[in-house]
């Protein structure tokens, strides 16, 4: 079991190599496989128990920049539960455009549309990366990243001087970041790409690009129990979800009563209608073919999904000290006092009174505290991919996540100690 420090330590390393969602699959893969996953192929059969060799009972699936992988003990059968961890890895920012190598006035700049729902002045005057993927003609797929390498320029005060008082971003023309000098034929972004990608700039055929904030994960304040980074909106939760997992199928859990997976999916941000979305087919398809694997008839995975959970954990909010009034005056969660169970009368999280008795007993297993959330009635609540797979799978769900300031924004903020708690309770929850 990791210590915190080691743990926080070890969570800045995975979001230092998961710069994008595909960059985020392809990391959580690699620790898989240091773990002894095996890698398997949607497009291939996957042998059934009843033949010569058996299904994998740890292996994983990446489907673009989504990721499923479980462990399933030797003594699983057709009628035998899920619990899964539910997470995203995608994150707000800017994507890049067709045609992305534009300027002007002198300055080279690359065209850019807006991913989600960023923070938009939290990117500004940031050394920012490009880092995505490149297909090239023949389908292949190519990880890259720039390292620093733009920003997205401020208009000076002096040229301003309203700017304290009210600053809006055009997002079309106010966004736009610079990367150089010189006139707009003088860059090409997608060569600079493909050059780092080792490819020939004509065969590339098409690319998934987004901007990142390079900037490391630091602790700091008193006591070093602050952390900030981008994109812990949702990496805290893959690399909880990742670290219970491995400890699950190192234990000596054969014997387990339940099957362990982790689900983080892509595109959250966008609503996750897409293959690789909480709102499309992957974690069906996936618990389908587990379920066929073991000999479950239809009527039997069924009734597995009828006794199953799915712990859905994305971050929350915690109060914030300057803007008190956003927040419900019973229900003000405060950073390092415990993760959130997350809760809404509409159904925007999947809470419901079973879950919660769930998660106070994963909690109380863990030995950490929690704390509820729930939206001050004035101010609009957001969603997670909790009652989507509730929806489409029928699988009880329960909403929980680490509290944060500065959600969506470059650079978002936590105490260790959530943190370090959250990844405690993956734990306890797959352990049962």
């Amino acid at each position: 079991m990791l210590s915190t420090d080691e743990y926080i330590e070890d969570l800045a390393r995975f979001i230092a190599a998961s710069p994008s969602s595909y960059h985020a699959a392809a990391e959580v893969g690699r620790r898989l496989d240091a773990a002894g996953f095996t890698r398997l192929d949607e497009e291939h059969e996957w042998t059934a128990p009843t033949q010569t060799t058996a299904l994998p009972t740890t292996a994983y699936v990446v489907r673009d920049g989504a990721v499923i992988a479980w462990h399933q003990p030797k003594v699983a059968g057709p009628t035998t539960p899920f619990r899964i961890l539910g997470a995203h890895t995608d994150s707000p920012g800017f994507k890049l455009k067709p045609k992305p190598s534009t300027g002007s006035h002198g300055w080279l700049q690359v065209g850019v549309e807006i991913y989600g729902g960023p923070l938009l002045t939290s990117w500004l005057d940031r050394e920012l990366e490009l880092a995505g993927r490149l297909v090239t003609r023949d389908g292949t797929e190519h990880l890259v990243r720039t390292g620093p390498f733009l920003r997205i320029p401020q208009l000076a005060i002096h040229l301003d001087r309203d700017a304290n008082t009210g600053l809006t971003l055009d997002r079309q023309r106010h966004t736009s970041p610079v990367y150089g000098v010189g006139e707009p034929g003088d860059g090409d972004i997608v060569g600079h790409l493909a050059a780092l990608a080792g490819v020939l700039a004509d065969d590339v055929a098409g690319y998934d690009i987004l901007t990142v904030d390079t900037a490391p994960g630091t602790r700091f304040g008193l006591d070093r129990a602050l952390f900030a980074s981008g994109r812990m909106d949702n990496l805290s939760s893959v690399y909880a979800g990742l670290v219970a997992l491995v400890a699950t199928a190192g234990a000596d859990a054969d014997d387990a009563a339940h099957v362990s997976v982790l689900a983080a999916f892509d595109h959250e941000e966008l609503g996750s209608a897409s293959r690789s979305g909480a709102s499309g087919p992957f974690l069906d398809d996936i618990l389908t073919r587990l379920a066929a694997a073991s000999g479950a008839t239809e009527a039997q995975r069924l009734q597995s999904y009828a006794r199953s959970w799915c712990l859905s954990a994305d971050a929350g909010h915690s109060v914030h000290p300057n803007y008190p009034e956003k927040h419900d005056p019973a229900n003000r969660p405060v950073a390092g006092r415990g993760p959130l169970l997350k809760i809404n009368a509409n159904q925007r999280y999947a809470t419901d009174a079973h879950g919660a008795a769930l998660w106070a007993r994963t909690c109380a297993a863990a030995g950490i505290g929690y704390q509820e959330f729930v939206s001050n009635n004035t101010v609009p609540c957001g969603s997670t991919i909790g009652p989507l797979t509730a929806t489409r799978l029928g699988i009880r769900t329960v909403d929980v996540g680490v509290p944060l300031l500065s959600m969506h924004s470059a650079r978002e903020l936590a105490h260790i100690d959530d943190l370090a708690a959250l990844g405690a309770a993956a734990g306890a929850f797959f352990r049962g």
